[in-house]
């Protein structure tokens, strides 16, 4: 079916190819589709619900029938539209949604089941018998579901993520993008032109006009040309942009290896791209719109512009006998291609009753096409006109409803699209996306010479908005044709006439959802699936809201869209999580000391991704108990070394640093003088506690904030949310820098005199009360240091940047060694923390307040602050609730056991008589027995009275006592001496 003399492929270069088994050869250039024509191949897949034989639809990105499964094993893709999809040497492809065959497909009974399976059946045939929906409905529906399948295996692809900026995004690039794309280049603005297809060019590699008295296609490769050779132009193809989001920002895929059978090592097969443009031009065109008519669906039946781009961009005719059918120019566009490259025209069927006369082809005016057939390919039309019906043999027939500019990037930020009547489609309306400005077909321009007009127009409104001047650049001189339309959606009659081809959805089906009161359009939507296959109702939508429309009696305009959301077109759910794989997902992360730990053979325990130490065993210890004991000793009595580099660490300047810090916590820090560190504790906006940690004054507007290891990446996220949202006011500044800062907590009695042997000024309790901080030299080095303590012991955390941190560690624990103590692990700390009662996320595990944890008095009243208001809630305060407490066991050797719960000592453990419940514990060395914090209800009042802790999982039963939660040097005396 390949046409001498036509197509922009270089003929030399073929390619071998295979679908469903059978060899073909194809053309470099060519796509799945113009391939499998070009061999004459016209059933190419089945419908979704029927079953019903189809073959390719359009020639671009909205297909809805030609999908395919490309590939085998772990890499193979399904429902990948062959219209997209381009051959290369060794492709092999296969059709989906049939069994055994193609051509053979038992399945097909379904569509002689229509009268039973029209919209809505579903609802309506599943609830009876209740029993059957298990055993029976359930098991059928889900074998039945979906159109083609991965393989389960693992797939070994590697799929990556990248990142750009530029002054003007330009999307799509055809007349008006091409043009856009020059204004905005020769003015010296950084500039991205993105183009999902292989080739630039749009509609210029489809079309036959002119531009400038040469082939369009010619031009556009000039332009491209010129394009290329700027610094501030980038060219990226085969490139769909899939998103428009907040600032901005853009989502973009890029296909990047899928063209080729070569994919070399470690090159990744898509690219997801975040792009930020201070400015963009919306050039996506337009997409044709079919017309419903009764058996519209057959293999063979095309868009107008389709079979006009396989002649004219790939040297293929769709068929030997090409009827035409629609209400615009289009058709004799078509008819007049077709004839200039041989090919049978047998009729054309315009149903405007003014259309053109022509003596070069039959032509039926004022008619239309009421039917086909042919089951697996078209064999003849029928056509009704004033005169009655005639029969024309035709095995493909070109139809054309008109054109809906491509709407949907304009409606991704909650945008709705604006009704022109003169056109018959929905356009874009005004500002539904900041700082985009939509042009040419996609603003509902169809002639070439007005989009190359628009083009320029926007590329010099956006060069002005960023304060830069657009050169003159002379108009090409183009067709400018004006646009005539007779709108027609779907032609009368019995039968089946589709709309929705992908999910099988009729006109029928509309109206009988207007019937059954579903007159939102989102409703139909939903009750019929129109619009809801992978093709998103590109080619359907507007038809299908014609038809509710006349159905309701409103008018298109009333009756609304749908919401387009992103993405544009289907991306791998791989490709959006990029680097996601294997430890991509979950990434280690490790402290500066990670290779003296592991050389000492310290078992590591994940903490928040962080790798940390759970104890650092000696030779003669049998168990992870001794270990975590002999640590334990280090720290009271000696001194103990421990990295605690995890801990998130954010930087926070500028002029309202202090008031920004008084609304996130929700006691003051406006108050801290410059050179001191404060405990603060952060809530939710529902009152309950977030986070806690400690933050360090180290300038006038200069706060370093400390917070959980855990939490680290909730924190930031919250703090941005209240500067953008909530405190916009406030002049202030954040940034993360826990990779940036090693940091190491030194503890125990022994603490100071081992740090004045590495720093360069002596420590004192004058110049260093408990909760100073400030710049030190250590060993030369600038760092910082915080007199602070997580294990109730005179201790400080020391901090030098990350690339000093290896060796500081080896030096610290070196001379705590020698002073009788060492490092010490995750059980060691969190024996030392319990001790002292204080409290990691185990305790605010997002349930708590601040009075839940004995902090009521913590939440400032003279001032406001997050979560504030909603602490103040009854109940939230109320006797009664469960506060935090500390257990011990009356029996020295009971056990205590977290996540067991807690009740009176003679009530039955029944879920009634439940007081609370266990979150940390720990065998203390220290006390000589196990302790316990939890949540009891009324605790604080039921100190020394007995209860029952059980643990039915486990079978633990034991009598424990109420105490202080702070079991060890309850005044504090150890941490400021």
């Amino acid at each position: 079916m390949r046409i001498a003399g036509k197509g922009l492929l270089d003929r030399s270069k073929s390619v071998s190819f295979s679908f469903d088994g059978t060899r073909y050869a194809g053309l470099e250039g060519d796509t799945l589709a113009s391939a499998l024509l070009a061999n004459d191949v016209r059933l190419m897949a089945r419908s979704f619900k029927y079953h019903r034989p189809r073959g390719v639809l359009t020639a671009g990105s909205e297909e809805p029938n030609a999908l395919m499964t490309v590939g085998s094993g772990g890499s193979q893709e399904p429902n990948v539209r062959a219209t997209v999809q381009e051959v290369f040497n060794g492709l092999d492809a296969r059709s989906q949604n049939r069994w055994p065959s193609l051509q053979f497909d038992p399945m097909a009974i379904n569509d002689l089941a229509a009268p039973f399976l029209g919209a809505g059946f579903y609802y309506k045939t599943f609830m009876w018998p209740r029993a059957f929906w298990e055993k029976v409905y359930e098991p059928i529906i889900r074998k039945a579901a979906g159109l083609g399948a991965l393989s389960g295996e693992p797939n070994a692809d590697i799929y990556d993520k990248a990142y750009a900026f530029c002054d003007l995004l330009v999307i799509g690039a055809g007349p008006t993008g091409l043009m856009a794309a020059l204004v905005a280049g020769r003015a010296g603005a950084d500039v991205i032109l993105a183009d999902e297809d292989s080739r630039m060019g749009g509609r210029l590699l489809a079309e036959t006009y002119e531009i400038d008295g040469k082939p369009g296609h010619v031009w556009a490769d000039e332009v491209l040309s010129e394009l290329k050779s700027m610094d501030n132009v980038r060219l990226m193809s085969r490139t769909a942009i899939v998103g428009a989001f907040d600032n901005g920002t853009y989502g973009a895929l890029e296909r990047v290896l899928q063209h080729t059978g070569d994919r070399p090592k470690g090159g990744a097969l898509e690219t997801f791209w975040r792009i930020v443009a201070k400015r963009s031009v919306l050039a996506t065109g337009a997409l044709e719109r079919p017309v419903a008519f009764r058996n519209n669906d057959r293999p063979g039946i095309m868009t107008a512009g389709a079979v006009r781009a396989y002649l004219n961009r790939w040297g293929v005719s769709a068929g030997q006998r090409v009827a035409i059918f629609g209400n615009t120019n289009d058709v004799h566009r078509t008819a007049r291609d077709l004839l200039a490259a041989g090919v049978h025209v047998s009729a054309v069927v315009d149903s405007r009753h003014d259309a053109p006369m022509t003596d070069d082809y039959r032509v039926y005016r004022g008619a239309q096409v009421c039917n086909s057939s042919g089951r697996k390919g078209l064999e003849s039309i029928t056509i009704r006109s004033a005169s009655g019906e005639t029969k024309v043999q035709a095995d493909v027939l070109a139809m054309t409803g008109g054109w809906n500019p491509s709407v949907h990037l304009t409606c991704h930020m909650n945008g709705r699209p604006t009704w022109q009547r003169d056109i018959a489609a929905f356009v874009p309306t005004p500002g539904s996306v900041p700082g985009m400005h939509v042009a040419g077909s996609c603003n509902g321009t169809f002639s070439t010479a007005g989009c190359l007009r628009d083009g320029a127009a926007a590329a010099t409104a956006a060069l002005g908005e960023l304060g830069q001047s657009a050169p003159e650049v002379a108009q090409p001189h183009a067709e400018d044709m004006p646009y005539e339309i007779a709108p027609m959606w779907a032609v009368p009659g019995k039968g089946r006439a589709w709309l929705d081809f992908q999910n099988d959805v009729t006109v029928k089906d509309v109206k009988q959802a207007a019937v059954e009161n579903f007159r939102s359009v989102e409703h139909m939507k939903r009750y019929t699936t129109q619009g809801m296959a992978t093709d998103q109702g590109k080619n359907s939508n507007v038809a299908a809201l014609a038809v509710l429309a006349d159905a309701t009696g409103r008018g298109i305009s009333e009756t609304g869209t749908t919401t387009f959301r992103p993405p544009f077109n289907p991306v791998a759910i791989a490709a959006f999580g990029a680097g996601g794989a294997g430890k991509g997902f979950a990434p280690e992360r490790f402290t500066t000391s990670h290779k003296a730990t592991v050389e000492r053979k310290a078992p590591m325990i994940e903490a928040g991704l962080w790798y940390r130490p759970s104890y650092f065993s000696k030779a003669g210890e049998t168990t992870w108990q001794e270990s975590c004991n002999r640590e334990v000793g280090y720290v009271r009595n000696a001194v103990g070394v421990a990295d605690v580099s995890t801990l998130g660490k954010i930087d926070i300047q500028g002029p309202d640093a202090a008031a920004f810090l008084d609304f996130v916590y929700c006691n003051m820090f406006s108050t801290l003088k410059v050179n001191r560190v404060r405990y603060g504790l952060m809530l939710r906006e529902d009152g309950y506690v977030m986070d806690d940690g400690t933050t360090a004054r180290l300038g006038e507007n200069h706060y370093v904030m400390t917070t959980t290891t855990a939490g680290a990446g909730e924190v930031m996220k919250h703090l941005e949310f209240v500067a953008q949202a909530l405190r916009p006011d406030l002049d202030v500044t954040f940034t993360s820098v826990t990779e940036q800062w090693a940091q190491f907590a030194v503890a125990g009695p022994k603490a100071r005199g081992l740090l004045n042997e590495i720093l360069s000024e002596p420590l004192t309790d004058e110049d260093w009360p408990f909760m100073a901080c400030g710049d030190v030299k250590v060993l030369g080095v600038d760092g910082r240091l915080f007199r602070i303590s997580f294990s109730g012991e005179h201790a400080y955390e020391i901090a030098v940047p990350a690339r000093y941190g290896d060796s500081l560690f080896r030096k610290l624990v070196q001379r705590a060694e020698e002073l009788g103590g060492g490092p010490y692990g995750m059980e060691a700390l969190n024996v030392l923390r319990i001790e002292k009662g204080f409290i990691t996320h185990s305790e605010i595990h997002g349930r708590i307040t601040a009075y839940d944890i004995g902090m009521g008095r913590m939440v400032s009243a003279k001032k406001d602050c997050m979560g504030k208001t909603m602490t103040q809630r009854p109940g939230l305060e109320e006797p009664g609730r469960e506060v935090l407490v500390g257990f011990k066991p009356v029996e020295a050797e009971g056990q205590i056991l977290a996540g067991a719960h807690l009740y009176n000592k003679g009530d039955e453990p029944v879920r009634t008589n439940d007081q609370g419940y266990v979150t940390s514990v720990c065998h203390s060395p220290t006390m000589g027995h196990a302790l316990g914090l939890g949540f009891l209800a009324d605790g604080r009042d039921r100190h020394g009275e007995i209860v029952k802790l059980v643990d039915g999982l486990r079978g633990v039963e034991t009598l424990c006592e109420v105490v202080d939660p702070v079991f060890f040097d309850r005044d504090g005396g150890r941490v400021r001496g």
